[in-house]
């Protein structure tokens, strides 16, 4: 077993071991730390019950210190009761979710980074609603797919942090929600009973639909437009997941997709890579929110 510098060398490691592509990310990774798979699905299980305990301890009455951020989680879900929604249940849920979780990071809550926390809200926003539109009625009947769809997440975030970056700092916000995004859509692929190949197909088709896009945070906080930029990743990844499970494929190969991102990254101006200084940051808005310089 070896660490996987790629998608494509993942997935023919895989296909020659015969085993399920979540699992062959577990051994690998269980290899490399050096553990037993008991303790690495502790640890999984351990970041799913966090992120359910997140996202169970939401309150829509509470307010980032900025006052930027919160209450839209709550502003979302009274929409969906009304049932006259736009996207149905399931979407209106998940964007409900991902606002959720990253208001929760914005009011300094425990969360998961996903691979970051401000991409917090991108994962747990579409696993969660899953399980609570198809998934089994009790929670614990669905743990072990949901652990799985996380070995994939993980085993495809691992590639993108090795071969390109996960750091709006380095590569903007492509790099964050993007990464998210691009972890998602295979974990729902897994979810849906899909192929390994069709798993790398979703993750290549959520990372080029966020191709470009910038890290402008208004004040240097995670907050806006962070927040909502979680919505967009998880719709994001539920786009590129339905458009595999339909056969449909990325034209451009995974790894180099992943490839481009690192070079796109490595092209924005640094006013555009976390620092604030560009963007929505450097609206007459944003600058209400700048920091004083001494």
């Amino acid at each position: 077993m070896i660490e996987f510098s790629s998608i494509e060398q993942m997935l023919e490691d895989t296909r020659v071991s015969g085993l399920p592509l979540w699992e062959n990310i577990m051994r690998s990774d269980c290899e490399q730390q050096g553990i037993s798979e008991e303790i690495s699905r502790a640890k999984m299980e351990r970041l799913l019950d966090a992120m359910v305990a997140a996202d169970a301890g939401y309150r829509a009455d509470e307010r980032s210190a900025s006052g930027l951020v919160g209450g839209d989680g709550g502003k979302m879900m009274d929409y969906m009761k009304n049932g006259k929604t736009l996207c149905g249940d399931f979407i209106s849920d998940v964007m409900a979710g991902a606002l959720r979780m990253g208001e929760c990071n914005a009011c300094m809550k425990r969360i998961v980074a996903a691979p970051t926390a401000g991409a917090c809200g991108v994962l747990p926003a579409v696993l969660l609603a899953y399980h609570r539109h198809f998934g089994a009625e009790d929670f614990g009947d669905d743990e072990e797919n949901l652990v799985r769809a996380l070995y994939v997440a993980a085993g495809f975030g691992m590639i993108i942090a090795n071969r390109a970056s996960i750091s709006g700092a380095e590569g903007g916000c492509q790099a964050e929600i993007g990464a998210a995004a691009t972890m998602a859509a295979p974990a729902l692929v897994q979810l849906m009973g899909g192929t390994p190949e069709q798993m790398a197909h979703a993750s290549a088709m959520a990372m080029k639909n966020l191709l470009g896009l910038v890290c402008d945070p208004v004040g240097g906080l995670v907050e806006v437009p962070c927040v909502k930029r979680n919505v967009i990743g998880a719709m994001d990844a539920v786009s590129a997941a339905q458009m595999a499970m339909a056969g449909i494929e990325s034209r451009v190969p995974p790894d180099q997709v992943i490839d481009a991102m690192r070079e796109v990254g490595a092209s924005l101006p640094h006013t555009l890579r976390e620092t604030g200084k560009g963007g929505l940051a450097a609206t007459p808005f944003g600058k209400k929110y700048q920091p004083k310089e001494d």
